[in-house]
């Protein structure tokens, strides 16, 4: 169960950590590391880094190979728990492993227009709930996720059981939506050489790093 009764303001320096994803095969980006990717003058993930840094507790960053290039980035690199690149829920959970925080904002490291006020949102906007999930005014983006750390139990336990799929696990538990309609742009992902191209045609200041 939720120690959290009411609708009370998190405090996001000292209640969330802030976890980048960053452990995928990048299959559709040749088997790169995506986070690791250059764009707009740094990588991938350094993009992601900036938008946390400064208004969370810790950033994380769960990765699954070059774990010693990720650690000269973050002071904590998260790996897997288990082998073979198994998705996004076994990384938040390795995340929720290691976090100190009652809390966990989790992001994936290549979206790199992510708002700068995407802390603060999100923690206004989870209220009562045990997990909040961006929405941009069309699609929600469950891997751009607020949820409690008490939640690592069940998570586990969903992942013994060979769930892999992130709204499947989601829906299990009370979640809530955060509107980010004003600004649907800054949900927009690279998946592969195509996006990376397109995207750095992009005003340089959009990358606010």
């Amino acid at each position: 169960m939720s120690n959290r009764t009411d609708n009370a303001m998190l405090t996001p320096l000292t209640d969330v950590t802030g976890l980048i994803l960053a452990g995928g095969q990048g299959r559709r980006m040749g088997g790169r590391d995506k986070g690791l990717e250059p764009f707009q003058g740094a990588s991938l993930v350094s993009h992601v880094q900036s938008r946390l840094v400064g208004r969370v507790a810790e950033v994380l960053i769960s990765a699954n190979r070059h774990l010693e290039t990720y650690r000269d980035l973050a002071g904590r690199v998260v790996a897997d728990r288990e082998s073979g690149y198994q998705g996004p829920l076994m990384g938040i959970a390795s995340g929720l492993e290691a976090a100190a925080t009652p809390w966990i904002l989790v992001v994936p490291c290549d979206t790199p227009f992510l708002p700068d006020d995407l802390v603060e949102r999100m923690a206004a906007g989870v209220g009562s709930h045990r997990i909040a999930m961006a929405h941009d005014g069309e699609r929600l983006h469950p891997v751009v996720m607020l949820l409690e750390r008490s939640l690592l139990s069940d998570l586990q336990d969903a992942l013994a059981s060979g769930e892999r799929k992130v709204r499947h696990w989601v829906d299990r538990h009370a979640w809530t939506r955060v509107d980010f309609s004003d600004c649907p742009e800054a949900f927009i992902n690279l998946n592969s050489e195509d996006d990376k191209r397109r995207l750095e045609m992009r005003p340089n200041e959009e990358s606010r790093v």
